[in-house]
């Protein structure tokens, strides 16, 4: 019932009923968050970034700077989605900028690492998108939304088998083009 109901609001508030947006928030702010939640699954806590944080500036991007189209609740989670990847990508190239600028005073052992690198994983991933578009897509519902197989596979209209093949190969691919890009 609550899917169906997201997707009416939501074509609502495309056809000018501002007071959508008020129904529509209780509705997919715990979804938001759960998204969130698996974005920020492999950065470690001194990011900065919390779950919250992360949905509200997701929130911003997609409703605040243009009137986009979300035909279903399932657009709109994916550009949810989206949104999110990319101001995870901006505030790493920020923290990475600030790294270099403060290199000298930053002690190893103070201030660990990252696990990934994102920047790295963004490059990789625009690479990925370029020859094979749907294991990107792929990979950003499954590492950036926390999507499990069996929902990817509604949202792209295609098998759990074959996301799970999908999925495997994109991960091959992408350890192997990061792990290139940092060798060079």
């Amino acid at each position: 019932m609550e899917n169906h109901e997201i997707t009416r609001i939501l074509k609502r508030w495309h056809e000018g009923q501002r007071g959508a947006l008020d129904d529509l928030v209780p509705l997919i702010y715990f979804e938001l968050k759960r998204i969130a939640a698996g974005c920020l699954n492999g950065e470690r806590p001194s990011v900065g970034l919390q779950a919250t944080e992360l949905v509200h500036e997701a929130y911003l991007r997609l409703f605040d700077y243009r009137e986009p189209y979300f035909e279903s609740r399932k657009h709109f989670y994916v550009a949810a989605a989206q949104a999110m990847r990319r101001i995870l990508i901006d505030h790493a190239r920020r923290r990475h900028a600030a790294k270099r600028e403060a290199a000298p005073l930053l002690d190893p052992a103070v201030v660990p690492p990252l696990d990934i690198d994102l920047l790295a994983l963004e490059d990789a991933l625009r690479s990925l998108a370029e020859s094979h578009p749907d294991k990107a897509r792929i990979v950003e519902l499954r590492y950036f939304a926390g999507l499990g197989i069996p929902e990817i596979a509604e949202i792209m209209g295609t098998s759990s088998a074959t996301v799970k093949r999908q999925w495997a190969a994109a991960k091959t691919w992408l350890y192997r083009a990061m792990y290139t890009a940092q060798a060079v």
